[in-house]
């Protein structure tokens, strides 16, 4: 279902950032002056019992406003950027079906390119290449296996970091399994169906960046973020190698109950991974001209929302749904 012929409103409006920027709070205050339904692009939020690492919205915030792609699956259970593809469509339609606004927030930035430039006709998983890679890669270290990958797929290397482990294995794997770079495979796909007005908070200075950073892990690891892990672990069925567990914060700890790090290591390695993560989120949304950058939000005192993201919101009225 998209926008009426002829107009200029946008199906569905993509509010992006690096993480710790206050995309959930403009997000609500949004909801608060417009009829806006909320779409998780967040690859850890979909994961349920995995709430204080993750910043998850919270019970009073999710009965405000409608929120969707939150807690559907297990961690045992791999949510892939395709899946989050037809789940954003999915909602996407369902939710201007109802005469509503779809809000698409998060700082996943793969799962965004995912829906607005579609996916490529990639192979599944190879538990036995994956496995084969993560041996070389602790003999020779992921660098070193980036580099390989610069040879015979510079760019698709040149998108990813040198230490970006599921992406390098990803890389790799589909030259091993189909004989294709990656970087070729992915001008097959598909862009989505809608028009996607995107937005980017534009961060504070980033020494500002990194202290909000370690105080947000630190209030995490105050409200409990130790205990959740030790309980994921207690499950006994749940393994690091699996997506919900390379989340920043999750692998940390886990490495620390796995007595391979002392406690303060594996908070320092947290805070160093989640500001790396919002080096890379930047980065990625730097590249992108069409995106947007909107003033993000004060901590103690909420900004006016930006004119365009404001304009962008209303076009996607009631009256130009159909």
């Amino acid at each position: 279902m998209s926008a009426l012929p002829g107009s200029n409103a946008p199906d569905a409006v993509c509010l992006m950032g690096p993480t710790c920027t206050g995309k959930t709070a403009l997000a609500l205050q949004l909801a608060t002056r417009f009829p806006v339904e909320i779409i998780s692009v967040d690859s850890a939020l979909v994961y349920r019992g995995m709430d204080i690492g993750t910043s998850k919205p919270t019970v009073t915030e999710r009965a405000s406003v409608p929120h969707h792609l939150i807690d559907i699956c297990d961690p045992s259970d791999p949510y892939s950027a395709g899946r989050f593809r037809r789940d954003a469509l999915a909602c996407i339609e369902a939710i201007r079906g109802r005469g509503r606004v779809p809000l698409l927030v998060g700082g996943t930035m793969l799962y965004f390119r995912a829906l607005t430039h579609g996916l490529a006709p990639l192979p599944e998983a190879d538990p036995d290449i994956r496995t084969a890679l993560d041996a070389v890669a602790q003999t020779s270290g992921w660098p070193a296996l980036h580099a390989e990958l610069a040879e015979r797929d510079p760019v698709a290397a040149g998108r990813i970091q040198p230490l970006d482990a599921q992406r390098i294995q990803r890389a790799l794997e589909v030259l091993q399994l189909t004989g294709e770079r990656l970087s070729d495979l992915q001008r097959l796909a598909e862009p989505a169906p809608y028009r996607l007005a995107r937005f980017a908070l534009v961060p504070v200075s980033r020494p500002e960046l990194y202290q909000r950073i370690n105080a947000r892990f630190d209030a995490m690891l105050a409200a409990g973020l130790l205990e959740e892990v030790q309980r994921l672990r207690a499950r006994g069925d749940l393994d690091p190698d699996l997506p919900s567990l390379r989340a920043v914060g999750y692998r940390q700890l886990w490495q620390h109950l796995e007595g391979q790090v002392p406690f303060e290591e594996a908070v320092e390695e947290a805070r160093k991974a989640t500001r790396n993560l919002a080096k890379r989120q930047l980065t990625w949304l730097r590249a992108d001209p069409e995106i947007a950058w909107v003033p993000s939000l004060e901590a103690a005192d909420l900004v006016p929302i930006s004119a365009a993201l404001t304009s962008a919101v209303e076009k996607i009225g009631p009256d130009a749904l159909c």
